[in-house]
């Protein structure tokens, strides 16, 4: 049985990945974490697992690099076309399972991205077992995309550990949240001028999930 958490978002670049580094920072004193990336797209721009080695200051030990690496920044499920790479959610099941380590998962996009012709990435969620973070935006429309993602996973009877929210904070957007999803925000990540990792450790230790509920997860 696997343990740990699955990142995903309410769409692309709502900072999935710094959330994920900061987890990294706050959690690996109480649990060996590893970082995994199961499906990475656009690799000719994008690199999620270097930039939360950077941000996290990630050792070797606790970066699982294996899985699906593709070209074209697309869906995975184009990707894999462009690419002539099938995504087959039991060979990640089988990389995931030779992890000796709590696993901190980051999807690629939102939580229905396709990931090939007929599964989508809530399927590898399931498949996974993983209680599911939820990033959001702070922004103007952060509601709709939040409890939609919300009630997307609870159809499929996963579990949320909660929401993390990115950006200016704004009080009435988290309340809303949290009364129309029932769900619990774990923290805000402002916007920081310099994202270093001296600063996202510095707002983990401080205000990531201040109550340690995530810990009961991993």
């Amino acid at each position: 049985m696997l343990h740990g958490l699955f990142i995903t978002g309410t769409g692309t670049g709502v900072g999935k990945t710094a959330i994920a580094a900061a987890i990294m920072h706050r959690y690996r004193a109480t649990v060996p974490l590893q970082y995994w990336k199961p499906i990475q797209t656009g690799i000719e721009q994008d690199d999620d697992t270097a930039t939360v080695r950077h941000l996290g200051a990630c050792s070797d030990v606790e970066l699982l690099t294996d899985g699906i690496r593709l070209a074209g920044p697309v869906s995975p499920h184009l990707a894999a076309e462009l690419n002539q790479t099938p995504i087959q959610i039991q060979e990640l099941l089988r990389i995931a399972n030779g992890s000796p380590r709590h696993l901190i998962v980051e999807g690629a996009g939102g939580a229905l991205v396709p990931i090939n012709e007929t599964e989508l990435m809530t399927d590898l969620m399931i498949e996974l077992q993983l209680p599911v973070l939820i990033v959001s935006r702070s922004e103007l429309g952060t509601i709709n995309h939040t409890l939609l993602t919300v009630e997307a996973l609870r159809m499929r009877a996963l579990q949320i550990a909660g929401v993390v929210m990115v950006g200016v904070r704004n009080a009435s957007n988290r309340a809303a949240i949290e009364r129309y999803g029932n769900v619990a925000v774990l923290g805000e990540m402002p916007e920081i001028p310099k994202l270093t990792p001296e600063a996202v450790a510095l707002w983990a230790n401080a205000e990531l999930d201040v109550n340690g509920s995530i810990a009961s997860y991993l």
